[in-house]
């Protein structure tokens, strides 16, 4: 059997630690803040408390993806020693990284005719994105090969369930996804906007809540509604935030009173600053595995 390589984008949003542990690799996104260019690496040259309180205080956004070129100089540093790779990317539904991944790999498959280099597309996000490839890894060492896990992971990754909720509207506003005129009504009453991510990768609103205390409520009686085995759930639950850890921390009480055959505690990490960006603080998003993604 061919040795090979997991991968994926920094935007599955795991700690550095947890991606050695797993022996998964990863490439940076881009990110600037007023200005200044950095690599979402994880958090390791701005700390998440700063980036989202330098983005509480005004300071501007913008994200770039990863590109061909960069993607090209990546896989070949495995194909040139031996390893065939599998990479999966960020939602097409969210960017355009897919594409650059994919020019890279048309190619390296020219380069290296022998190598096999599959890409795939997570239509997933953050720790979602994350969860797919903590299972990857898993049946990898149960010892799939590369094409027993690329098909595998074809099969089974609209099985990730991604909830996520906001208590603050102010860069969904300025990000355009909300108008102001509904933001500033949904401010005053405390909507608490609960979305999904869909079978196309998409991030789609489904309710608006009013008050954080029933938005927290409610992602979890959508945990009871779709996951696995419903209350006899007995996987992992990632949970990902951007500078709420309290809320994280309630979530994560009210799913471990909820399912008590979860696989281990609840894993709370940060919403990276590709993907926080955009929502800025104040949001919590919820991953499990449940019910096929279907609309």
């Amino acid at each position: 059997m061919n040795k090979y390589v997991i991968s994926c984008c920094s935007t599955a949003d795991l700690s550095k630690e947890h991606f050695e542990k797993i022996n998964v690799k990863y490439i940076y996104f881009h990110y600037e803040i007023d200005g200044e260019e950095k690599a979402d690496d994880l958090g390791e040259t701005m700390a998440f408390d700063e980036f989202y309180q330098k983005m509480a205080d005004g300071a501007m956004t913008k994200t770039s993806q990863v590109n061909a070129e960069e993607f090209e100089e990546f896989f070949e540093n495995f194909l040139k020693e031996g390893y065939d790779i599998i990479h999966v990317t960020l939602s097409s539904g969210i960017s355009g990284v897919l594409n650059s991944a994919n020019i890279a790999k048309d190619i390296l498959s020219d380069k290296y005719p022998e190598r096999k280099i599959y890409v795939v597309d997570s239509l997933g996000a953050s720790s979602g994105y994350g969860l797919l490839m903590d299972k990857m890894a898993e049946k990898r060492d149960e010892g799939l090969s590369i094409d027993e896990l690329y098909k595998w992971t074809e099969e089974n990754k609209l099985y990730v369930q991604s909830w996520f909720f906001s208590t603050d509207l102010t860069f969904y506003i300025r990000g355009g996804r909300i108008s102001k005129a509904s933001g500033a009504i949904g401010t005053v009453l405390g909507i608490c906007p609960l979305l999904c991510i869909n079978d196309k990768g998409k991030l789609i609103p489904k309710f608006k809540i009013r008050t954080k205390k029933k938005v927290i409520r409610t992602i979890v009686e959508k945990m009871e509604e779709f996951a696995k085995d419903r209350l006899d759930y007995a996987d992992k639950c990632y949970i990902s935030h951007s500078a709420c850890m309290e809320d994280a921390i309630e979530v994560a009480k009210l799913v471990e009173n909820k399912f008590p055959k979860l696989k281990g505690h609840v894993d709370i990490n940060w919403v990276g600053t590709t993907i926080g960006s955009h929502t800025g603080p104040g949001t919590v998003a919820l991953f499990f595995w449940g019910d096929k993604r279907s609309e």
